[in-house]
């Protein structure tokens, strides 16, 4: 899951990515990502993996890092079991 969603990150960043994405990298803090690829990222993840983002959900705790994405995401997949 983890290497799928850095390869996505690393082909729509905005930003000249010279090493792989490290899971604990700040994607907002570190210029890595923009809102506007944040909201991309967040389509892409509700497709991937057939789940909704809500509104309330969208925040920084949850999308900060590779790893805060991955935590998140199998909440959401557990909760549909």
């Amino acid at each position: 899951m983890q290497e799928k969603i850095i390869k996505y990150i690393e082909e729509l960043s905005s930003e000249e990515i010279d090493e792989s994405i490290e899971a604990t990298e700040d994607l907002l803090g570190s210029g890595i990502l923009d809102s506007l690829g944040m909201m991309k990222l967040i389509a892409f993840l509700e497709e991937e993996f057939c789940c909704k983002v809500l509104p309330e959900e969208m925040v920084i705790e949850n999308f900060m890092t590779v790893l805060h994405i991955t935590d998140y995401l199998e909440t959401k997949l557990v909760e549909k079991q």
